[in-house]
């Protein structure tokens, strides 16, 4: 089975790539740019070069996107070629090819809006069935070609899984007042509580949503790290989230203080991957209480695949105020 990864030589797409390519199975990767993970350099947005991806294919991961830190920098138009006519395209050539799997990358950033509670709510507790209300350009655009690809099974019974995932890059974070108070391996450790997912994870996920999508036929999930969380924690996390934690794992703190690290005061959603983990048998290891057990090991967090990826950045060019300029 020759699986195409699109977005090859970006963070998810070479994890991927990567994974295959050490179990030996055949695989192709297609991107805007040459890398040691893409056989076929191209644009997702040219239909024709799209078509003559596909032959021998049988399954199909596609990761290309704009991507939420070119919402500053790329017009809306950019982001309507790449997320929608690409996905459409690829959607056109997987179903004429007679692909069997297509699963489709999509973000966390389709709920938008939902995620920022008024000041003094409880915080989100956000599952497959919260409304989607994307807050600009990006999350409208990965919506819409989600609503593509579920129209390509309900038309024409392409098995397709969306995956929505939440943050897995390296990168620092946009906003500058966390960058500001908190160290980048404090800032992710924290955000694996309720918000992040490391890129082996991610991974697996991929894989096992390519095994699965027959059986499915259509599925959206949330994938994300293991929550501590559960819904009676909401109002807390939006008062005093450090207690909620500190209760959760006494240890923490001591842990916390040998690293000179500090838990957010305030946590406003929390993703919850059930669905994922019960529908497509995904089991995720690496999460917050696992953060804590490499603490006290003294050992780095991230998995192994997360550190061969690296930081890739968004841009080629660099910033002064930040790792990519922020859409006001």
């Amino acid at each position: 089975m020759t699986i195409l990864v699109t977005g090859s030589a970006g963070h998810l797409g070479e994890a991927i790539l990567r994974t295959l390519r050490r179990r030996g199975s055949p695989a192709r990767g297609l991107d805007l740019k040459a890398s040691p993970f893409t056989d076929a350099v191209g644009s997702i947005v040219d239909h024709t070069f799209v078509r003559a991806q596909m032959d021998g294919v049988t399954a199909v991961i596609h990761t290309a996107t704009l991507h939420k830190p070119h919402v500053a920098t790329h017009s809306k138009q950019a982001f309507v070629d790449t997320n929608v006519t690409g996905t459409l395209n690829l959607l056109e050539a997987a179903l004429a090819a007679g692909v069997k799997s297509f699963v489709f990358t999509s973000t966390t950033s389709a709920f938008g809006a939902q995620l920022r509670p008024e000041a003094g709510q409880a915080a989100v507790w956000v599952t497959e069935e919260l409304a989607s209300v994307p807050k600009n350009i990006y999350g409208a655009t990965k919506l819409m070609a989600e609503n593509l690809c579920e129209l390509f099974f309900r038309e024409r019974g392409l098995p397709v899984v969306i995956l929505r995932t939440s943050r897995f890059f390296p990168e620092d974070d946009d906003d500058a007042a966390t960058r500001s108070a908190y160290s980048l391996d404090n800032a992710q450790a924290n955000e694996l509580l309720y918000r992040r997912l490391d890129i082996a994870d991610a991974v697996s996920a991929h894989l096992l949503a390519v095994a699965r999508a027959g059986e499915i036929g259509f599925g959206r999930y949330i994938v994300s790290a293991t929550s501590p969380f559960a819904q009676h924690h909401l109002a807390a996390l939006a008062r005093d989230a450090t207690a909620v934690v500190c209760e959760l794992y006494p240890d923490c703190a001591q842990l916390y203080a040998t690293r000179g690290w500090r838990l957010f005061p305030e946590i406003d959603r929390v993703y919850v991957n059930e669905r994922a983990r019960r529908e497509l048998g995904w089991h995720p290891e690496f999460d917050f209480d696992d953060v804590l057990r490499s603490l006290r090991a003294g050992l780095d967090f991230r998995s192994a695949l997360a550190r061969e990826v690296g930081s890739k950045g968004y841009h080629d060019a660099q910033f002064d105020d930040g790792p990519y300029p922020v859409a006001t």
